[in-house]
């Protein structure tokens, strides 16, 4: 892909129809869940990005036995039974945050001898809180710098079980992760969350995968989570297509009016960010919600005020929305945006600015008042949901041109081929 993309006006409203890849967040809660349990797996709907990559190629060298069929996204994952086979690594996780939370819980739960890095970025995402409670069940691992951040050191000691308090203001993957690894545990684990539960969609996302691999996990009193120890079941799973992803074609329509149509995707998703299409209903788009799709029509017209701590990937979506409707756009809830990829607040501010928004920062979130919107160079700082979401601006602003489009291949290598298709249709 070239080092820049100018997105091409289409100056007419869109009627356009997609299926989106599989879920990014499923995908590799499923890998993972199939990685540990008894018997073979079978996983359609898989979805092929450097993100998903990452975390097959970590299962192959832990020894796991996993056969892909990209062209059909299909995969068969054999396995482990709850013990790696091999239990020496250093694994590459790049950028992908649901990996090393994941793999780190799920490792240091058997114990071994594993080294997990990652890029420069990765170095400065917080896990002291993943591994302090991983600590606290008796496993032994360590951050090997400052002790807040990646790489991740796992050693010889297998977690025993026992209590543990987990705070997940800053990610909710970290809750995710040791109730997906828990069952691996020589004695029970019980687990309780500290404080503020951000994108607590994910968290049922997470327990609905558990159950469906055959493991129960108590909840008496909320956010308070048990778990005996227990070996997953592998099963035919099929993987629904991403919901995140398709917030890019709803959004399509609701800037440039139309309709957009999301197949295999409806209210019975499992995953929190169809909530973004009711965002998007209150800003004046119709919806119609269907058994196995979702049809969005706009354009959107007034701005709104709203909490998205539980749907907090689709702000930079909203966010290029929000440049064409009346009034202003406030966004609450997400500080924890300011330690993903990039800082997705202070970063998206500026490019907004350079959008010929009115934008106010504060901690949790942004107020965007549109105004005179231009054309600019778009700064994408490695974040697939920056470019995917600033080049909607593109579809009716001349002369908006995406830098290292092919950050993208994170979670959505097509995205770019798709959304020309969308609104060409």
């Amino acid at each position: 892909m070239p080092i820049s993309k100018i997105i091409q006006p289409i100056n007419r409203p869109i009627n356009g129809i997609v299926q989106t890849p599989g879920s990014k967040s499923i995908s590799n809660r499923a890998m993972l869940l199939a990685a540990m349990a008894n018997g073979d797996s079978k996983l359609h709907g898989i979805l092929h990005c450097d993100d998903t990559l990452v975390m097959l190629n970590a299962l192959k060298q832990i020894g796991v036995d996993i056969v892909v069929d990209w062209e059909r996204s299909f995969c068969t994952v054999q396995g482990a039974g709850g013990k790696w086979p091999v239990q020496k690594a250093t694994i590459n996780v790049q950028n992908s945050g649901t990996s090393i939370r994941f793999l780190t819980a799920a490792l240091a739960m058997t114990g071994g001898d594993f080294l997990l890095s990652g890029t420069p970025r990765m170095h400065e995402r917080p896990i002291k809180d993943l591994t302090d409670a991983l600590v606290a069940l008796g496993a032994d691992v360590q951050t090997t710098t400052s002790g807040k951040f990646p790489p991740v050191q796992i050693n010889r000691n297998p977690a025993v079980g026992g209590s543990v308090k987990v705070r997940s203001n800053l990610s909710s993957q970290y809750l995710s992760a040791l109730l997906m690894a828990a069952p691996l545990a020589r004695k029970p684990v019980q687990i309780s969350v500290e404080g503020n539960l951000v994108s607590e969609p994910y968290v049922a996302m997470t327990l609905k995968m558990i159950a469906e691999f055959g493991v129960t996990v108590e909840s008496k009193q909320k956010n308070t989570f048990t778990i005996e120890p227990h070996c997953y079941t592998g099963r035919d799973y099929t993987i629904e297509p991403d919901a995140s992803a398709a917030s890019y074609f709803f959004a399509a329509a609701a800037i440039c009016g139309g309709s957009a149509t999301v197949k295999n995707l409806s209210k019975s998703s499992i995953q929190g960010d169809i909530q973004f299409v009711e965002v998007l209903e209150r800003m004046g788009c119709r919806v119609i919600w269907g058994s196995d799709s979702i049809e969005v029509f706009g354009p959107a017209v007034r701005g709104v005020d709203v909490d998205m701590s539980e749907i907090s990937d689709t702000v930079q979506t909203l966010a290029a929305v929000a440049l064409f409707v009346s009034g202003e756009t406030t966004v609450r809830g997400v500080a924890h945006n300011r330690v993903k990829e990039t800082d997705r607040i202070g970063n998206l501010a500026i490019e907004l600015r350079k959008l010929g928004a009115v934008v106010e920062e504060f901690a949790d979130g942004l107020r965007i008042t549109p105004g005179k919107l231009q054309g600019t160079k778009i700064d994408t700082y490695s974040d697939h949901r920056m470019a995917m979401s600033l080049s909607l601006v593109g579809l009716k602003v001349p002369g908006v041109e995406i830098n290292d489009p092919e950050c993208v291949s994170k979670t959505y290598p097509g995205f770019f081929a798709d959304m020309e298709s969308f609104v060409e249709s």
